[in-house]
């Protein structure tokens, strides 16, 4: 178990630095761009975007802290899962989290149906991850009440509002192919 538990810092830590590492090249290296990545997604739905965005970023890293030290607390049906299910749901949602934005901006320079459905699946895989681990959550029952289980469900909810309708849903239909 410590091992897996290992395995999963291990995991957000590199994983987390790809996708920061791919979103700082990506908005450096195609800054005059920028822009562009937003498809046709109206203004008014890019202020829910930012604001949610800032909601889903805090979520993923109160749900994180509670899988990774609050976890071995809880009894019921949610022990089958375990770290190894948790590290394949956070793989899931970390490597095509950070392959999106280059992707995304490798359409922009030459659209192609095949490059879309790509980021389509690449999008559909990040929420499938985010749905399993909020999925997970909710089958947790401390063993007494836990504010740090009720704030890891609240983030769990917001980052799959943000990946699993917003990126994997609604960006999409803003974002058609061009070529």
């Amino acid at each position: 178990m410590f091992s897996r538990r290992r395995a999963m810092a291990r995991i957000n830590l590199l994983g987390g630095l790809a996708v920061l590492g791919s979103y700082a090249y990506c908005l450096t290296a195609y800054s005059a761009q920028v822009g562009d990545f937003w498809g046709g997604v109206p203004d008014g739905l890019r202020s829910v975007y930012t604001i949610n965005m800032v909601f889903a970023a805090a979520g993923y890293l109160t749900f994180t802290y509670f899988l990774m030290y609050r976890f071995k607390s809880t009894t019921g049906s949610v022990r089958r899962f375990g770290f190894g299910t948790l590290n394949v749901l956070y793989l899931l949602i970390l490597i095509p989290s950070a392959l999106w934005m280059p992707l995304t901006f490798a359409m922009l320079e030459s659209p192609s149906e095949g490059l879309w459905w790509i980021i389509r699946l690449t999008l559909f895989a990040v929420g499938i991850g985010s749905l399993g681990l909020l999925a997970i959550l909710v089958m947790v029952r401390p063993r007494s009440p836990s504010l740090a289980h009720s704030l890891a469900v609240a983030g769990s909810l917001a980052f799959c509002l943000q990946t699993a309708v917003l990126d994997a849903l609604v960006w999409p239909a803003y974002f058609p192919v061009q070529g």
